[in-house]
């Protein structure tokens, strides 16, 4: 289905022009935008953050808005902020935490994530956020190859994850129990915190030094360490200006876990350093409370995953109508390609298209965008950040850049999928993959970084994302990207959400297979699987999906993502690997 671009209107967005800023744009100018350490010490991503809004009028603001499980509302201050992260900070350094060292944090949405995190960050540690719906082994596996120093966490998940593994933990010397009662060999946070001073004086923190390990989800094998640097604060705050429209008089709320790079990279840091307000809300995803939390805390600007606006898409557009909505102003979705129908859904149920951009954890923020000001073509990902050198490469038989004699060769002509690829430069660029310097250097090739993700361009520089290297499909001579096939079977009323593999056929090599799941008020009838397939051959010819299963409940991560890695697992008889980070694990 060809769906028609949505053209913006906005005057005063913060990327005024796309090819005129991308022209000007320099990483180096950029740099103004942040003040650096006090007498030159360099720059660190908390007293960005957190520590120049603190002294000035800005003090007063709220920086976090924490809405609990209860709905009641706690609200944090910048400068209560900032004296809540000294404590921490210096509850490390009494504890004889050197700089350098990880923290890891294990917490859901509450508060004290937020100050452990700035805290850490402030001490010099490299803050490493685990997602606290893993279980043991993941947070073990992670907790060891980081060789954490330090875990911050809540009484209940030590007691349910990390209590029986201290003793396979050498490196963990103290872990910090929110709260205010302490466990065996842990200490208490709450009086931890209180016995330490309210002021602390950030040491010299250069540009590359470490400041973040986020960790891969592990999915096929053993978790990738992403290390990031300090500089990388710079493009956490240009991309929320330019990807996200955001403003320092801004109400944001990011929906990501903080556990995840997502969540912390723009739900805590990148919102701060512009001084804008953030809401953290502690329960769960429920339609009705988040229209809730949309309106009654006057949301602005909305930063989500595809998978939630699915699923208030099949709550329909009355519920939404409920709500008064009008401080909305911009919607932005991550986590995994966004179907067009989704986009144009926002624009009519919530009178705001959702603008959908594309990144990675090793990437550390956002390259590529659909922009406030600038037109949208749903099912796109959108056109590369200023100061961001994007291409395509050619790939060899097994779906990756085809690396000749140390070359590659850029694909220039419009419409031809290759391996999405980045030149370095970007100030959150990954530096390293932890302890695995192998790893990290197939990541490169003839001065560009490989994604691993193909996709295609359009002759305006529109980017439009295929699938992951290692999930196209490979059917008759065909190369096929689940993601199309998912994106035009959504298209059908009956269809809430498609998971699309390929299986193994003699004569094809592969076909496609697609599990379906459907909207209340269809049954999974044998007439309905014909109506899919003939709906599917006529929008994609002969790509369009061999075979239909019905399934209800598709496995999704708890970011949001379809596992099409799990169903081909399931469909195949193959092992299943590492599903802690599934939905209801």
């Amino acid at each position: 289905m060809k769906w028609a671009p949505i053209t913006k209107t906005t005057a005063a967005a913060n990327l005024d022009g796309y090819e005129r800023t991308c022209a000007e744009f320099s990483w180096q100018d950029a740099g103004t935008l942040l003040s650096g350490l006090p007498d030159g010490l360099g720059l660190n991503v908390a007293y960005e953050a957190v520590d120049r809004h603190a002294t000035g009028p800005m003090a007063g603001k709220t920086a976090l808005r924490w809405l609990d499980r209860d709905d009641g509302v706690h609200d944090l201050t910048y400068a209560e902020l900032a004296e809540r992260t000294n404590r921490f900070a210096n509850l490390l350094a009494g504890l004889g935490v050197r700089r350098g060292e990880r923290v890891f944090t294990l917490l859901g949405r509450v508060p004290d994530l937020y100050v452990a995190t700035l805290g850490a960050l402030k001490a010099g540690c490299v803050l490493s956020p685990l997602f606290s719906a893993f279980g043991p082994e993941p947070v073990r596996q992670r907790l060891q190859l980081g060789e954490g120093a330090v875990l911050v966490t809540s009484p209940a998940l030590y007691r349910r994850k990390i209590r029986r593994l201290r003793a396979e933990l050498p490196s963990l010397r103290h872990v910090l129990l929110t709260g205010r009662d302490a466990e065996p060999d842990t200490t208490a946070l709450e009086p931890a915190m209180a016995a330490q001073s309210a002021t602390y004086e950030i040491g010299a923190t250069a540009p590359e030094d470490p400041a973040l390990l986020h960790f891969t989800s592990g999915t096929t094998g053993t978790p990738k360490g992403a290390l990031h640097v300090h500089a990388a604060v710079l493009a956490h705050h240009v991309t929320a200006r330019y990807a996200l429209d955001l403003r320092d008089d801004d109400i944001f709320w990011c929906t990501a876990d903080p556990g995840w790079v997502t969540g912390m990279s723009y739900g805590v840091i990148a919102p701060l350093t512009l001084g804008a307000t953030i809401i953290s809300d502690e329960g769960e995803f429920d339609a009705r409370r988040w229209y809730h939390v949309l309106a009654s805390q006057h949301v602005t600007n909305w930063y989500t995953a595809p998978t939630a606006l699915r699923m208030l898409m099949r709550e329909g557009g009355a519920l939404a109508g409920g709500f008064d909505l009008s401080a909305l102003r911009f919607i932005a979705s991550v986590g995994e390609p966004l179907n067009p129908e989704v986009v144009v859904w926002g624009q009519e149920a919530l009178n705001l298209p959702v603008h959908d951009n594309w990144w990675q954890t090793e990437t550390g923020a956002i390259m590529i965008a659909n922009f406030a000001s600038e037109e949208i073509r749903p099912g796109s990902m959108g056109r590369p950040l200023p100061g961001i050198d994007a291409g395509l490469l050619e790939r060899g038989d097994d779906g990756r850049a085809e690396v000749i004699g140390g070359h590659v060769r850029e694909i220039t002509e419009p419409g031809v999928d290759g391996e999405l690829a980045l030149r370095p430069g970007w100030p959150s660029m990954f530096r390293s993959y932890w302890g695995d310097p192998a790893r990290y250097g197939k990541a490169f090739a003839d001065g560009w970084y490989l994604t691993g993700d193909v996709a295609r361009r359009d002759a305006d520089g529109y980017y439009w994302f295929v699938g992951r290297a290692d999930d196209v499909i490979k059917s008759a001579g065909h190369l096929v990207g689940p993601f199309e096939v998912e994106s035009a079977l959504l298209a059908h009323p009956a269809v809430a959400e498609a998971g699309v593999i390929g299986t193994p056929d003699p004569v094809a090599g592969e076909l496609v297979k697609a599990y379906v799941s459907l909207k209340p008020g269809h049954e999974p009838t044998e007439d309905l699987r014909l109506e899919l397939l003939a709906f599917g051959r006529k929008a994609l010819g002969a790509v369009a999906p061999k075979a239909i299963v019905f399934e209800q409940r598709l496995p999704h991560t708890r970011s949001g993502k379809v596992m099409r890695r799990l169903i081909k697992a399931r469909e195949l008889g193959l092992p299943e690997g590492d599903v802690s980070t599934l939905e209801g694990v």
